[in-house]
């Protein structure tokens, strides 16, 4: 198991718990705001009863551990243990060696900067294959088993967190400008998660698709999958291409297709996800990180 622990995924944890911890000390407890999840939580306890929140952090993950250990498996525990950690570790750091940042007038601007920190932060965590604890555990374990949207699954049950906080410590105002940080973070969160694999699918109807084909496996060394098909209104058959592109090569498949076949159809779509050889593997079937 020690060997499918990366150093690489550990160092990036660490990162991504250190952005996190940074703009949850700057903005969220300077500025008394508030924040879903566990870490919602420990602000609770902070503000209304002054305990610390890096010790709270460890201590009301513990339950967390636990799940994590028996429905992640041994290497995401690891992990798990390693963003947790790394997150009380820098809570601590952070509160003792805080600057002030004193944008007290602009509570928009304090929002959508403890967004981007906390969104930023647990999306390296994520993409890594990590968790801080608490309710990143179960957004996981939805992502994993039902295909939920991570930063959406936390956004729900960010927003139960955040009446909580609304009922002990918020006032209505705070607890808005806490929903437009909530808000920012989970879609920070998915797109971390999913700018890293962001990519374009083309589909390509040509004549000469065959040396379409061939010439886009030469130049650009990109899978080719032909799809058979048929016009409906010539009711003839067609060879359809479809390929997978990173965002930068779409220029030049257009490029290709065009000095092949000037009149071939194309079309270029988002592709939120990709796993396989030439995004997520290399050519010898190994996971690129």
């Amino acid at each position: 198991m020690l060997k499918q622990i990366k150093i690489r995924n550990i160092i990036a944890i660490m990162l991504g718990a250190a952005i996190f911890s940074f703009g949850f000390v700057h903005f969220n407890i300077q500025n008394q705001l508030g924040e879903g999840g566990l870490s919602g939580i420990t602000l609770i306890l902070y503000f209304t009863l002054g305990w610390d929140p890096a010790l709270m952090n460890l201590l009301l993950n513990i339950p967390m551990f636990i799940i994590g250990y028996r429905l992640l498996g041994k290497k995401s525990f690891v992990y798990t243990l390693v963003g947790t950690l790394s997150v009380s570790l820098f809570l601590k750091i952070f509160q003792k060696y805080q600057f002030t940042i004193h944008l007290e007038d602009d509570m928009l601007l304090v929002a959508l900067f403890a967004g981007v920190f906390v969104g930023l932060g647990l999306g390296i965590v994520f993409r890594f294959g990590g968790t801080t604890g608490g309710v990143d555990i179960l957004a996981r374990l939805g992502h994993k088993y039902f295909g939920w949207s991570m930063g959406k699954t936390m956004f729900v049950f960010d927003a139960i967190v955040i009446i909580l906080s609304w009922l002990t410590f918020l006032d209505a105002r705070s607890m808005m400008y806490t929903l437009v940080a909530v808000f920012v973070g989970a879609r920070v969160i998915d797109f971390v998660q999913e700018g890293a694999y962001a990519a374009r699918g083309a589909l390509i109807i040509s004549e000469k698709s065959g040396m379409i084909a061939e010439t886009i496996a030469l130049r650009m060394e990109r899978g080719i999958t032909i799809l058979e098909g048929h016009g409906h209104f010539t009711k003839q058959p067609k060879e359809v291409i479809y390929c997978v592109i990173g965002r930068n090569e779409v220029v030049r498949l257009k490029s290709i297709v065009h000095e092949v076949d000037p009149h071939a159809f194309v079309s270029i779509i988002e592709v939120r996800d990709v796993a396989g050889e030439g995004f997520t593997l290399d050519d010898q079937k190994q996971p690129l990180h």
